[in-house]
């Protein structure tokens, strides 16, 4: 874009927390954002609420935890970005009735933990662990027993959305049979089936392997019951949510080798940091993998995240547009040029937008282009006037009623 943003670049706050990769920052850089800060580490709300008043732009990754408190505090803030596939760590309520915009990136590690998934199911199903562990102990573990190959063992896919489909195009090539549950109907890739109920799903599969997100309706849904409907013999893998199993349950159920085998990535509870202490009830068990939430750390996966998130926060910054935003309504907006872009994001009550127009006209001001979308709790609307609009514009904009944010973009 050749218009120059009314606000200086350079002055423009960036906070990376969480060591995001150098991509990242490369993207900043490159569209002419240099007032960068970044920490390896998270953050604690403490923390936060003692430099979130001068941020601008705010990026996390899954340890930093952003409340409604360091919100409110957050008079500045214009983005957030997420770099990681959800947002459960962002008050979203909070965030969108600030008028924040959030932004994530929920495709871009697919890859890398969907080869995970293939290599846990192979690990465990050759009991690979236990051999490992004999080995560095001096035992020679040179047998057959219970060890077997994933061609032609039924995997089941709980989840069947952008990793749950890729594990089952992964798992085909490897000559597995693939049956899914979603609670939303998900049109099958290659020769997967979709069962009618996770019951039925449970019963059949022989590996089972859970691509959902953390909410009520998951909570523990791997629990004592659901265990019992499984096979003698199967495995289980876990790299969506830490609190979809009952953890309890599950270390029961392998100590009764009802369960074969076990691969976790993620847990109720993780350290903030590298480095830290962390303990769980199924550390020091046979045939359990136990990975430190690396489901999508990969270095291509990183800068994948690094380069689609920046470039997110960029062109809402740059242009307005909020595409890709969970909180502000998403907006793709066409270059005007030899006009000014203003945004005015507001509450979703009626007759904002009628105000607006009339004032104006009051005014006579010469509408170029403007861009409306709503959500259920507030509404985006973008302006491109004639360069000849008073300077006033803009104040008057924040007096609308049920104003929110006001930005003279350029």
């Amino acid at each position: 874009m050749n218009n120059k943003t009314s606000f200086p670049k350079k002055d423009i706050k960036i906070l990376l927390l969480e060591g995001v990769h150098p991509a990242t920052i490369a993207g900043f850089n490159n569209a002419g954002y240099t007032n960068i800060e970044t920490k390896t580490a998270a953050m604690e709300e403490n923390e936060l609420l003692e430099i979130i008043q001068d941020i601008h732009v705010l990026g996390i990754r899954s340890k930093t935890n952003i409340t409604a408190k360091v919100i409110e505090k957050a008079h500045k803030l214009i983005n957030i970005g997420c770099f990681c596939i959800g947002t459960n760590q962002v008050d979203m309520s909070a965030a969108t009735n600030a008028g924040i915009a959030v932004f994530n990136s929920p495709f871009s590690n697919t890859r890398s933990v969907a080869e995970l998934v293939i290599a846990d199911c192979i690990m465990l199903i050759r009991k690979i662990i236990m051999k490992n562990n004999a080995a560095h102990q001096g035992i020679w573990l040179k047998d057959s027993k219970d060890c077997y190959e994933v061609r032609g063992k039924t995997l089941g896919i709980i989840g069947y959305g952008h990793i749950g489909s890729q594990v089952s195009v992964l798992a085909e090539s490897l000559g597995m049979k693939v049956i899914y549950y979603d609670v939303e109907p998900q049109l099958p890739l290659g020769n997967a089936e979709p069962v009618k109920t996770l019951d039925k799903l449970l019963k059949k599969a022989d590996i089972i392997t859970l691509h959902v997100p953390g909410n009520k309706a998951t909570k523990n849904m791997i629990n004592e019951k659901t265990l019992k409907l499984m096979k003698e013999g199967v495995i289980l893998i876990n790299l969506s949510r830490g609190d979809v199993m009952d953890t309890t349950a599950v270390k029961a159920a392998l100590k009764s080798n009802h369960l074969a085998g076990l691969a976790v990535d993620v847990f109720p509870k993780e350290p903030v940091a590298k480095g830290d202490k962390f303990t769980s009830p199924l550390q020091g068990m046979d045939n359990v993998i136990l990975t430190p939430h690396i489901g999508g750390s990969t270095i291509e996966a990183q800068k994948n995240i690094g380069i689609d998130v920046s470039t997110k926060l960029i062109n809402y910054m740059d242009s307005g547009s909020s595409v890709g935003s969970l909180s502000v309504p998403a907006l793709s907006l066409p270059i005007q040029h030899n006009a000014h872009r203003l945004l005015h994001i507001h509450k979703n009550i009626p007759g904002v937008l009628s105000e607006i127009n009339g004032m104006m006209s009051k005014m006579n001001v010469n509408i170029l282009g403007q861009y409306l979308k709503t959500n259920e709790s507030i509404g985006y609307v973008v302006l491109d006037v004639d360069k000849k609009t008073p300077h006033n514009l803009i104040n008057a904009l924040r007096d609308v009623k049920g104003t929110i944010k006001t930005r003279s973009l350029y």
